[in-house]
């Protein structure tokens, strides 16, 4: 322990280099710890799906319908608890083009049932199943756009062409971290009384609770079995598995963003690398006293792995330290009112600021090992000779 100490004060030998090291760094383990947060907020809708929810949709593909009396199919397999549908809207704001936010028509009765962690307050449920023309938005779009119940709203469609108006009846709050607070939903039947032709009856998919979370499968089976000889099949999974097929179209972007988090960390292992062999090669000298008068190999190795882990240390506390405000306080909040359906949560995990740290101290000794061979192995008397 007395040796780590002595070796830690080495670090104060050039306090500009250092700073510059450290400060290197945590540049790079910010940027890090921002690209690790973007893959595991991506994951969140996955990680925290119900366990007992299910979705079903068709077998092509989820943007093609299903006919609405699927859902009373649904309703009769065993082991389904409750049901709902919803059919994607996909509407903007015509004086704010670019503010994208999820919106949805669904089943009024029924889809704040299966939808449990969407909280709403039973005064705002109540006017809401009283109004045809009735929308609830999550709070953070709600703050965002500026809304407040008794608000009218009108939102130009793109798949289903007009100006459609709304009603802010409610504002609902998500319980759980997985669920999007930037949301919007109004009533199926809305949408449908305007509609004629092949979009009349149909809805986007349906989603179900089941009794047994065990049975999962077996009843996800049962349900696509129902449909297997009708003119529209489907598939039916879980939550976490419909979460995962979604995030599948972006595998190409996650890998890029693996690959860039990788280099950046090859390119903090070599600004340590340099930081070492730099002061290494300073204190050749001082290494061949430490031989002269008695200390071995291995402790001029450690005295250089020691400060090195030292120097890891620092880096990646002032590293974290600098991300969690940075990410949490200021990009987590914006990304979440802005880019809520796809970020719904954006934090930094405790197990990411871990591993930024663990890596930086271990990058610190990896990039010292060379140069702690070469200090290990100075000559005392060409070492004297040649420094001084």
């Amino acid at each position: 322990m007395q040796l780590f100490l002595i070796a830690a004060r080495n670090l104060k030998r050039s306090w500009f280099r250092t700073t510059f090291t450290v400060a290197g760094c945590a540049v790079a383990l910010l940027a890090f710890v921002m690209l690790r947060t973007v893959l595991s907020a991506w994951n969140v809708g996955a990680e925290h799906a119900a366990q007992d929810r299910l979705g079903t949709r068709h077998k092509v593909t989820f943007i093609m319908p299903l006919p609405k009396r699927y859902i009373d199919d649904v309703r009769q397999v065993p082991g389904v608890k409750q049901a709902t549908f919803a059919n994607w809207f996909g509407a903007k704001i015509p004086t704010q083009p670019d503010e994208f936010f999820a919106n949805f028509a669904v089943e009024s009765k029924t889809y704040f049932d299966v939808y449990d962690e969407m909280i709403v307050s039973p005064e705002d449920k109540a006017r809401w199943l009283a109004d045809k023309k009735g929308a609830i938005v999550g709070h953070v779009l709600a703050k965002k756009m500026g809304w407040k119940i008794g608000d009218k709203v009108v939102l130009e469609g793109t798949i289903y062409p007009g100006d459609w108006e709304f009603n802010i009846d409610g504002i609902y709050k998500a319980s759980k971290k997985s669920m999007d607070d930037s949301q919007l939903v109004f009533h199926w039947d809305y949408l449908n009384d305007a509609l004629t032709g092949e979009q009349k009856d149909m809805i986007g998919w349906v989603s179900s609770r089941v009794t047994d979370t065990s049975r999962s499968g077996e009843i996800s089976r049962e349900i696509d079995r129902i449909f297997d000889e009708r003119d529209t099949q489907t598939v039916t999974m879980s939550e976490r598995a419909m979460n995962v097929s979604f995030m599948a179209g972006f595998s190409a972007l996650l890998t890029a963003l693996e690959v860039v988090s990788v280099i950046i960390l090859g390119i903090m292992l070599l600004v340590l690398g340099n930081t070492i062999a730099m002061g290494v090669r300073e204190r050749t000298k001082e290494y061949a006293v430490l031989r002269a008068i008695g200390f071995e190999p291995w402790h001029v190795r450690f005295f250089v792995i020691a400060e090195a882990a030292t120097l890891g240390i620092v880096s990646g506390v002032v590293g974290v330290g600098i991300a969690y405000p940075f990410v949490n306080n200021m990009v987590g909040r914006a990304i979440e009112e802005n880019m809520g359906g796809m970020f719904p949560y954006f934090r930094v995990e405790p197990n990411t600021a871990l591993l930024a740290v663990a890596i930086a101290i271990a990058l610190a000794a990896f990039a010292s090992l060379i140069p702690s061979i070469q200090a290990g192995r100075v000559s005392v008397t060409d070492a004297l000779r040649r420094v001084g």
